[in-house]
């Protein structure tokens, strides 16, 4: 009982919701902007502000808990016929066969797709398993993941300038930490936070422009169907404007071998 309650997901999700609010109240409680505004009756922006901040935790836990795009077991794929599992009857030889993944014992692992030792499982259009939320980022979250990061982003932005408003002046370098260090630890821990979010996100577009994934970016030459493409074509790139449509706009599953099809038969 008490190894399921303290496992690794659980500690990290409960210390993720413990630094964001334990930060936020420090910024309540010194004073910044916040607790002047909240102090002369303008509650707006401390009111936008928490909402910001609650928002980011749901989007976290929505992206840690779900189905990041679970590969079903072979029984039930071909039980379901013809749903979005098989849309349609696709060409056969210009594509390399299908994988079995030796964890799972699918015997056709769908294409983009990779198991995930951490989740046990295989993920359709797997990009990386990411350790902060505690589950992969595949196919069905990876939308939400986006969206995550840039409202975190938002609310650390926000953050630094209201913890820079609430530093002060003291006589001694001293004095001036015993006022302002709760601050300032809030600060620091803000601004590496915001810098790796910056960096994670501006990568994540960049991939999405150009319909790629973390995994295949960096382990392209060990994925047997990028083997045959030089490092800068990609065959499931659409452009850029119609793979960002894709990605945030189109919400069924896909048929990546399809999609392959069409680009390698374009780049032959």
């Amino acid at each position: 009982m008490f190894k399921n309650v303290f496992r690794s997901d659980f500690l990290i999700r409960t210390a993720h919701v413990i630094l964001t609010w334990v930060i936020t109240l420090i910024l309540f409680l010194h004073d910044t902007d916040l607790r002047r505004q909240r102090e002369n009756g303008e509650l707006m922006q401390p009111v936008v502000f928490s909402l910001l901040v609650l928002l980011s935790v749901m989007l976290y836990f929505t992206v840690s808990l779900m189905d990041p795009g679970f590969v079903l077991s072979d029984s039930v794929k071909y039980a379901q016929g013809s749903g979005e599992e098989l849309e349609e009857m696709i060409p056969q030889n210009p594509i390399p066969r299908l994988r079995r993944c030796g964890y799972c014992l699918l015997q056709q692992q769908p294409m983009r797709a990779k198991h995930c030792q951490a989740c046990k499982h295989c993920v359709r259009r797997f990009d990386h398993h990411c350790p902060w939320i505690e589950n992969c980022v595949g196919e069905r979250n990876h939308r939400c993941f986006i969206i995550y990061l840039a409202v975190q982003l938002l609310a650390l932005l926000w953050a630094l300038q209201i913890a820079w408003s609430g530093f002060h002046s003291s006589g001694t370098w001293k004095l001036w930490l015993i006022v302002n260090g709760f601050l300032l630890a809030a600060l620091c821990v803000v601004g590496v936070l915001s810098l790796v979010v910056v960096l994670l996100l501006g990568c994540h577009l960049y991939l999405i422009s150009i319909n790629s994934t973390t995994w295949e970016f960096m382990s392209r030459h060990r994925i047997s169907y990028l083997k045959s493409y030089s490092d800068e074509e990609n065959p499931f790139d659409r452009g850029i404007l119609c793979n960002l449509w894709d990605f945030f706009c189109m919400c069924r599953t896909v048929v990546w071998e399809q999609v392959y099809y069409r680009g390698s038969h374009n780049h032959v």
